[in-house]
């Protein structure tokens, strides 16, 4: 079943993905690297709401947006943390209860009266849910790196994680 393939790849970049929201300090919502970057409390805020596209990709057939569609904000670490874990449990049991007919029904995106996506939930799960969070939380490690904050591990320890590093190790 797709959706027994899915659970344990959806399991852990959530895993990985709440370490790394877990460490955004509340003062530094407002950070921002570069003039046309995203606000650090944005870019979190983004990454936090990828669950909730998995459960929309499972319960609805197209996601229609406009132009000046206000995004979701979230005010504290907090905030974003819980809707976080809310919606990633709602889109685990989305997942799971998701037949392979269902995962082959073809989702759509739609922007502004025009189509941007059109594919198999199966692959807005992994494109649009998975990688394109895990892209963002790439983006949020360099925001995090640039204050100062240490980095947790996502596929083994990062290097504010390890307790010694060698020539050897390099």
């Amino acid at each position: 079943m797709i959706s027994q393939m899915l659970l344990p790849e959806f399991d852990q970049e959530m895993q990985n993905t709440r370490k790394m929201l877990e460490r955004i300090p509340d003062e530094k919502f407002n950070y921002k690297p570069h003039e046309k970057s995203m606000t650090l409390g944005r870019l979190a805020a983004h990454i936090a709401e990828f669950p909730s596209w998995g459960t929309n990709a499972l319960t609805t057939e197209v996601l229609e947006m406009q132009p000046g569609q206000q995004p979701y904000e979230a005010k504290s670490k907090q905030e974003l943390l819980e809707k976080f874990d809310k919606d990633v449990a709602e889109a685990r049991e989305r997942i799971a209860g998701a037949s392979d007919e269902d995962f082959r029904k073809i989702w759509k995106f739609i922007y502004a009266g025009k189509e941007v996506i059109a594919l198999p939930r199966s692959d807005v799960m992994r494109g649009m849910v998975m990688n394109h969070m895990i892209h963002h939380r790439a983006q949020l490690g360099v925001y995090l790196r640039l204050n100062e904050i240490e980095i947790p591990g996502m596929y083994g320890p990062s290097a504010d994680e390890m307790k010694f590093w060698t020539a050897e190790n390099s």
